[in-house]
């Protein structure tokens, strides 16, 4: 019975495929497999497709204490999270160079009710109409709301901050129908803590992200150029749909606004490594080799050390004539394994906090100590020093 309805519909699809002209050709080219089946074989298969049939579902188990809160906040959070768009018209580019026009796309996304005063707030980037380059352009023109109920209502932008990536619209629409989020606090967040993201991204239905607050106190690059500081990190999807969404508490409490045109600002270090496959045929047991060092970067001014060739190896290069560099095996008392797990550390590390790096050179240990922003050490130190 399930294969019946399929067949009825590969029948007309067919039929839809043999009215377009060209289609025959191509199709008739197509082969299937030739097998070659035994009378057993073949058997089976026609028994089982006569016994095969609808299979029963599986009665869905209670929910979980903590799926039971996520759906009860997401149901009473979802009609205070609205679609911003705009119905700009005007936004036309035209590039020096080839002369070419470009029609640039409005501005849309997440916001949320700020308060009963007719109030929403997003990101900035959000009501940005960017260039075809991807930079920001200016404010997109003509912004409405539309709320939970469907219904779309002018919008005007009468606050905002680059710095922080912040608009702050006041939205024509019936107070009542303003529905505005319980407040919370993020000054006493804590890492590991619930956290939930709603999106409301097309203006039809509401999306939600759920995880955990994996780090405070963060640095975060604009796409304006600027940096938030103090921000918080979860592991919690945010992406362009949810972005200029409330981020909430497990009570579903606003703690925060979703950010997703920005980026974690992760030091400069001017070091590029290895992977771990790498760095064990280099003959490191432990740690990252360092590949190269940047001239002029941080980590040359402080003597980090990349791979060198033995004078007069010939080309090609063979492995035996690779001498090994520096070894990167601890960052700030955190072991490291993999070129990844060191991006990662990075970006826990608040901005400007001095990081030492445990490194092998030549069999010994030693540390290396950086602070980004600032005029690096002259050398390395030993460790405990």
């Amino acid at each position: 019975m399930a294969g019946a309805g399929w067949g009825r519909h590969q029948v007309r699809l067919g039929l839809a495929l043999l009215a377009l002209p060209g289609l025959v050709p191509a199709m008739a080219q197509y082969e299937r497999p030739k097998q070659e089946l035994t009378a057993p074989e073949r058997e089976a298969i026609e028994t089982n497709r006569r016994l095969a049939g609808p299979r029963p579902t599986t009665p869905k188990p209670p929910l979980s204490p903590t799926e039971a809160a996520r759906v009860t906040v997401f149901k009473g959070a979802r009609h205070s999270v609205v679609f911003i768009s705009s119905i700009t018209k005007k936004w036309f580019l035209e590039d020096n160079r080839t002369g070419n026009r470009y029609q640039v796309p409005p501005a849309s996304g997440t916001g949320f009710v700020w308060d009963n005063l007719g109030h929403v707030v997003t990101n900035h980037h959000v009501i940005t109409v960017d260039d075809p380059a991807g930079g920001p352009r200016g404010e997109a023109e003509d912004l409405q709301v539309t709320l939970t109920d469907g219904k779309t209502y002018k919008a005007l932008v009468i606050g905002r901050s680059l710095t922080l990536d912040i608009a702050v619209l006041h939205v024509f629409a019936p107070l009542e129908q303003m529905r505005p989020l319980p407040l919370g606090t993020s000054h006493n967040l804590q890492v590991g803590q619930l956290v939930m993201a709603i999106g409301n991204p097309f203006g039809l239905d509401h999306t939600l992200t759920s995880g955990v607050i994996s780090a405070l106190g963060r640095d975060i690059l604009t796409g304006f150029g600027t940096h938030i500081t103090d921000a918080v990190q979860t592991d919690a999807a945010i992406n362009p749909g949810n972005s200029g969404g409330p981020l909430l508490d497990r009570a579903g409490r606003l703690i925060g606004m979703n950010i997703a045109k920005g980026q974690l600002h992760r030091p400069e270090l001017g070091i590029i490594t290895f992977p771990p496959a790498a760095t064990a045929s280099l003959g490191a047991k432990h740690g990252i080799a360092v590949d190269s060092v940047t001239p002029g970067s941080l980590a040359a001014r402080a003597g980090f050390r990349g791979l060198s060739i033995r004078p007069g190896a010939k080309e090609p290069v063979e492995l035996a004539d690779v001498i090994l560099g520096d070894v990167i095996v601890a960052l700030n008392g955190h072991t490291v394994e993999s070129d990844t797990q060191l991006m990662d550390l990075l970006e826990l590390e608040p901005p400007e906090t001095l990081l030492a790096f445990d490194v092998l050179r030549d069999g010994k240990l030693i540390r290396i100590v950086l602070k980004p922003g600032e005029k690096a050490p002259e050398g390395p130190v030993k460790p405990g020093s």
